[in-house]
């Protein structure tokens, strides 16, 4: 049985790795014209399977009120979730969330996820808001059943090549209700 429990400071700086595979990626195309910008992200096929890794440090300086959970079970952290308020607009950030590969496609993605829904509500901000990368599919197609909407994009956000390496930062939002 999973439970997710509230993680303390003694897991600050700890890092988690992330690894995922995808077959998809979201091409980004902006156009400039006297009228203004077009923008397009369509879904293509890389054509095979990429393989993707980053690390990231858990509870940073730079997150406001962080908060982290743990999805354990047998005792044993088998996800992560955390969360930072940034009051200034009143959003909450999921700032990582994470479960072990042996773990996934469980259901604890989506009790993490549940959990960030709540613990925004409970803080009483208007939306949730995360990052995510264009070359993430697997990522955005749980965002997407997750109630998340394109809120935006980055093109330089990595690198000066981030289009050419078809890693582009996503944003991604679901409004929460009073």
């Amino acid at each position: 049985m999973i439970e997710i429990v509230p993680l303390g400071r003694e897991e600050k700086g700890r890092e988690l790795t992330f690894h995922y595979r995808t077959n998809y990626y979201y091409d980004v195309t902006v156009q400039e014209g006297p009228e203004g910008w077009r923008a397009a992200l369509k879904r293509r096929p890389f054509g095979q399977t990429e393989e993707r890794e980053f690390k990231d440090k858990l509870l940073e300086d730079w997150l406001e009120e962080p908060q982290l959970y743990g999805a354990v079970e047998n005792g044993q952290t088998v996800g992560y979730l955390e969360l930072s308020h940034e009051r200034w607009n009143n959003r909450m950030r999921i700032s990582n969330i994470l479960v072990a590969d042996g773990a996934r496609r469980q259901g604890i993605g989506s009790l993490l996820m549940e959990t960030a829904v709540s613990a925004a509500r409970q803080a009483g901000a208007r939306a949730l808001v995360l990052e995510t990368q264009s070359c993430n599919d697997p990522a955005i197609q749980f965002y997407r059943k997750n109630g998340f909407s394109l809120t935006g994009f980055d093109l330089t956000a990595y690198s000066q090549t981030d289009v050419e390496k078809r890693e582009v930062r996503l944003e991604l939002a679901r409004a929460l209700s009073p």
